[in-house]
């Protein structure tokens, strides 16, 4: 027993560790392992909800084709490559400022999350809607959403990087955008015929759990290197590189 207290130790290196990675698993891994099993096993409560959104949303698309064409121009500005093309930019400006660590956070977050809702798609097998007189169409498989899952890479990767770059006012308008562009994004999907609700929802989910992973992650190394701790929901990560990376801090700095 007290090992196992050792273990679950904030102030030791493996029990932070360990500690973040129950604290994840429990907060996200376990919501998402019920909704992929209602999914997979189509739970009739979860199938009426995603028939009712799907067939309703797609009505009211379809007898509005304004609505529909604001659909469609909200998935295809959002689009996958647009957050890839983002954060690619991030990361190079990152890598150009020499902050590297902050570069390889940015740039593992948006392939690893990007990689496993690849691979959902293809363990789950998900059919997408068909509806009659579709106003949009789309391959693949349905779940998760990959506009979904990389709207929220995406938004929460940028998001976590400007904090420390602004003040009280620019975190408001930051947070505001970081929320409710992959929703807007994900209902987009949903009405314009080509995901179900719960396809959304699993999106959102495995976009927010890989940035909470990969967050407390980088976290808990900046801790174990001497670094003092941070509040990465308001300060964002790596504050104290915001000299380093601002165009007026000068490119010389440290190694972060």
């Amino acid at each position: 027993m007290n090992w196992l207290r050792r273990r679950f130790d904030p102030q030791s290196r493996l029990g932070l560790r360990l500690t973040v990675a129950v604290a994840a698993l429990a907060l996200i891994g376990v919501p998402f392992t019920v909704l992929l099993v209602f999914v997979k096993t189509s739970f009739g409560p979860l199938t009426r909800i995603d028939e009712g959104a799907a067939h309703n949303l797609h009505a009211y698309a379809y007898a509005n084709p304004g609505f529909a064409q604001f659909m469609r121009l909200v998935s295809d500005v959002f689009q996958p490559w647009t957050w890839r093309v983002a954060v690619g930019a991030a990361v190079a400006w990152l890598v150009w400022r020499r902050a590297y660590s902050l570069a390889l956070w940015a740039g593992t977050t948006i392939i690893v999350g990007g990689l496993l809702g690849l691979a959902l798609k293809v363990v789950v097998a998900r059919a997408r809607p068909h509806l009659p007189d579709p106003v949009a169409i789309a391959p693949g498989a349905s779940f998760p959403s990959g506009h979904t899952v990389n709207a929220t890479l995406g938004a929460g990767i940028l998001l976590l990087l400007v904090l420390p770059l602004v003040r009280r006012r620019g975190r408001v308008v930051a947070w505001t955008l970081a929320v409710l562009i992959p929703l807007l994004v994900g209902f987009s999907r949903i009405a314009l015929g080509v995901h179900w609700f719960s396809d959304v929802v699993g999106g959102l989910v495995v976009g927010v759990a890989v940035v909470a992973v990969t967050c407390a992650a980088f976290e808990t190394w900046r801790r174990e290197v001497g670094r003092r701790p941070a509040q990465p929901l308001r300060e964002g990560v790596g504050p104290e590189t915001k000299r380093q990376i601002t165009p007026q801090g000068g490119r010389v700095g440290h190694r972060s």
